[in-house]
């Protein structure tokens, strides 16, 4: 293979991670930059799920009436810090204009252009790394306290089958067969049948991190505290230590740090960071084969290789906030409700920070001021599920290639025009 370009790409979490590999098999020389260890980045903390249909932004018709008790009840599976609204305020009234039902059907529908991609963009990746186990085969469930809760959730599922996404109501029988644990505790569910869970999420990461090392990619462990650019191209980056890197392209995908550098690519995107707290029980006690998902507790329950992991609680914090592990133990309190023998011997606390924009929709673009600089981030609890295809994407963007998506949804100009 011919080495024809030096790249460097800015962030070594999920998505960063994924665009190296794929620029990597253009055959170019690529440089990952990122403070953290391999496997140490937001993903590790999230609920390990390629959740292909997970494409119903977060802004649901009605959510205006519910700021006040995300504000009253920090128990809540979502939450808002008192001190953080002011500073929020304005991203809140974005988020909001997105709750629109015409609004959430086109979000769907493009977010889906994306999801649809993710195993067949993560094949070629996965066939480098040394594990062939690291997606598992199961699919996930999603439960409910009653029927009205069932229902409710219906009318997004049809939605995703709208899509392409396939979905199963389950009873009962059905629950206790496949997880005898949770037998006698719910009657109703949904299979999502084309979810799927990894491995572990620490171990995925860092397997991916290997493989790119493995075939001649170079990770350093620093943080970039500027991009050189010249004549509208960008030219190299100085790390933190004073080293300079130089490039011929370069990648932005460094999640919640890629803010640092809007004036230097020439955009204003109002990205926030959103928590998301685990649990890990390294012995739990319980046997789990599923993903499960309890919409009305608010939380998931994920078997992973290191354990089971239980989390999925979202809080919005504020830019400078330090996570509050209080959330933590609630959702530990709230799965010994249905699973009270949980063995919690052991157990560890996890936050990821989640990039997110108003429309839940990430940033793929090229720079409007630098050329050859691509620029990926603002995937929220999408990261896992579409870092692949957005490698992809990015490659394809820097190759010169036209992309099969229409990207102009993903833009980082949308939030600047009339409506955005």
């Amino acid at each position: 293979m011919t080495t024809t370009h030096s790249t460097v790409v800015i962030g070594g979490g999920i998505v960063g991670i994924c665009c190296a590999l794929y620029l990597q098999k253009e055959g170019l020389d690529v440089t990952l930059v990122e403070p953290a260890m391999p496997g140490d980045s937001t993903a590790k903390w999230s609920c390990g799920q390629i959740a292909v249909s997970e494409i119903i932004p977060q802004s649901k018709p009605g959510i205006i009436k519910k700021v006040p008790g995300w504000l009253l009840d920090q128990t809540g599976p979502l939450a808002l810090r008192p001190s953080a609204l002011p500073g929020l305020l304005p991203w809140m009234l974005r988020f909001i204009t997105h709750a629109r039902r015409s609004r959430i059907d086109a979000i769907a529908h493009e977010l889906a252009t994306l999801t649809r991609c993710a195993f067949q963009d993560y094949e070629p990746l996965l066939a480098q790394c040394r594990r062939d186990d690291l997606i598992g085969h199961q699919p996930t469930l999603e439960l409910f306290d009653d029927a009205a809760g069932l229902a409710h959730e219906q009318t997004y599922a049809e939605l995703r089958r709208a899509q392409g996404f396939a979905s199963e109501t389950l009873n009962a029988e059905q629950i206790a067969a496949m997880e005898p644990a949770l037998a006698g505790r719910f009657s109703y569910g949904l299979l999502l049948s084309d979810w799927r869970t990894v491995c572990d999420t620490e171990t995925f990461l860092t397997e991916l991190a290997d493989s790119f090392v493995e075939q001649g990619g170079k990770l350093i462990q620093d943080s970039v505290s500027r991009i050189e650019s010249q004549r509208g191209r960008a030219v190299g980056v100085t790390l933190a230590s004073g080293e300079r890197l130089p490039a011929e392209q370069l990648v932005v995908a460094a999640g919640n740090g890629s803010s640092v550098f809007f004036e230097t690519l020439g955009i204003k995107v109002p990205l926030i960071k959103v928590g998301g707290y685990q649990v890990l029980l390294p012995n739990p006690g319980v046997d789990l084969t599923h993903a499960t998902f309890y919409a009305d507790g608010g939380f998931g329950l994920i078997p992973m290789e290191r354990g089971l992991q239980i989390g999925g609680t979202i809080e919005f914090a504020g830019k400078h906030a330090k996570p509050n592990f209080k959330r933590a133990e609630i959702i530990l309190e709230k799965a010994k409700t249905i699973l009270p023998s949980l063995n919690t011997a052991g157990m560890e606390f996890g936050a990821g920070w989640r990039p997110l924009l108003p429309d839940t929709k990430p940033v793929i673009d090229k720079s409007p001021l630098l050329e050859n600089v691509a620029m990926a981030f603002g995937h929220g609890q999408l990261g896992l599920t579409l870092g692949a295809t957005t490698g992809r994407l990015v490659a394809d963007m820097l190759q010169g290639r036209e992309s099969q998506v229409d990207l102009s949804p993903f833009n980082a100009t949308r939030f600047t025009m009339t409506g955005g």
